[in-house]
């Protein structure tokens, strides 16, 4: 009798869609299982104490940074983006573990309150404690540099971690929890686990603590709701619609370097990017005028040819396809690039002003290497209309004297 085929996945290279690795789509009762060890573990691990667990976490530090080349390519065949760019990833990503390695035991200290005048016969205290086994969802965008914050904080404070990787990622994934079990003093303190959509949704009711998703709004619904269902408290970073203001009295020069590189950077796809841009008229000229300069000097291609890679996830090409056709349809004007720099998997640089703020290009994440230029009569103007998103996860302003006001008023 034939025995049944374990499901499985594929990992594949944007670029070319060859295949990179193979992973078992882990099922709920697989899932709950490895839930069940990291549990089974977590005694033994808080055991170790603040001590103990700091010289194993800084131990996989240096494993990660020994083994930078390694990893980095492994990242830049799984996302498209290039070597450099999968080095930077890792290196920012290695001074996540290290701060919570460092700051883990003086930021759960016990501290002491003052217990009022109805109980001041007694002692107050704040104890913070480990909370059990912590599932971590990441992101295929930034497939170490996300998640390793969530991880890396967790296991600190005493939590056994199990990470689901992107289904885009998987390799990643499981590099970490190699790498991890090469210093971990025993198993099943830090498990990956892969899979599609289920296998995070088996997570979400598998027995944890708490759970930390980064991913699209979308998704992050659903999660939020799978965790309710069972009690889970949840952390989520969803997507972004980022404006960027920038006064009169702004460094130009500066506020266009900045803002094409955080709108181009890593092919647009980052939940934190410029998407929108609200420029004082006196100063609008000049920007977009720099704008385009700085554009047509930035190119995508495959790793180790061009400033950025492909479109990770193929079906996000239709998404930006449909907001460069929105943006024109409803009178917005491309001043760089267009409809023909979408050619997948690869999109070049798009520069577009004067979008109406009712068009869809303005108002839902683009998620690609597109940037909105419109121009604002005053910096109240600028500070409603980057208000008036229901996107609110990061902004950039750009003024000499004002900045801070400005900042203060972004919700």
């Amino acid at each position: 009798m034939a025995t049944k085929r374990k499901p499985s996945f594929n990992s594949h290279n944007p670029v070319n869609d060859e295949v990179i690795g193979t992973y078992p789509i882990m099922s709920k009762s697989e899932v709950t299982d490895v839930v069940s060890h990291a549990r089974a573990a977590t005694a033994q691990w808080q055991r170790l104490g603040f001590g103990g667990r700091r010289k194993v976490l800084l131990a996989w530090s240096s494993l990660i940074i020994n083994r930078i080349d390694q990893i980095a390519e492994l990242i830049s065949l799984e996302t498209g983006k290039p070597i450099s760019d999968a080095r930077l990833e890792v290196s920012i990503a290695v001074s996540h573990i290290g701060w919570a390695a460092r700051h883990a035991e003086s930021i759960m200290r016990t501290s002491f309150r003052r217990p009022g005048l109805l109980m001041a016969n007694m002692a107050a205290t704040v104890e913070r404690s480990p909370l059990g086994v912590v599932g971590v969802i990441g992101p295929w965008n930034y497939p170490i540099f996300t998640p390793i914050g969530s991880i890396s904080y967790a296991l600190a404070a005493g939590n056994t971690v199990v990470f689901k990787p992107s289904e885009y990622t998987p390799g990643v994934g499981m590099w970490l929890e190699e790498s991890f079990n090469e210093v971990a003093p025993f198993a099943d303190i830090f498990t990956t686990i892969t899979g599609l959509g289920e296998t995070g949704g088996a997570l979400c009711v598998s027995g944890i603590d708490k759970l930390s998703f980064t991913g699209s709004t979308r998704t992050a619904k659903l999660v939020a709701a799978q965790c309710a269902s069972v009690m889970v408290p949840v952390v989520l970073e969803c997507g972004g619609k980022d404006p960027v203001i920038v006064a009169a009295d702004a460094d130009v020069k500066r506020a266009v370097d900045a803002t094409m590189w955080s709108a181009m950077a890593n092919a647009g796809q980052s939940c934190i990017g410029a998407e929108r841009v609200y420029v004082e008229e006196l100063v609008a000229d000049e920007f977009i005028a720099r704008a385009i300069e700085l554009a047509a000097t930035i190119h995508a291609g495959a790793p180790g040819e061009a400033n950025y890679g492909p479109a990770t996830l193929p079906s996000q090409i239709k998404t930006i396809q449909s907001h460069i056709k929105a943006a024109i349809a409803d009178g917005g004007t491309c001043v760089y690039g267009g409809p023909k720099s979408v050619a997948a998997p690869f999109v070049q640089p798009v520069v577009l002003i004067d979008v109406p703020e009712n068009s869809t290009a303005v108002r839902e994440e683009t998620f690609g290497p597109i940037i909105i230029i419109n121009r604002v009569a005053t910096m109240r103007e600028a500070i409603d209309l980057s208000n008036a998103s229901r996107y609110g996860l990061g902004a950039n302003v750009w003024s000499k004297r004002k900045g801070k006001k400005i900042a203060s008023q972004l919700q």
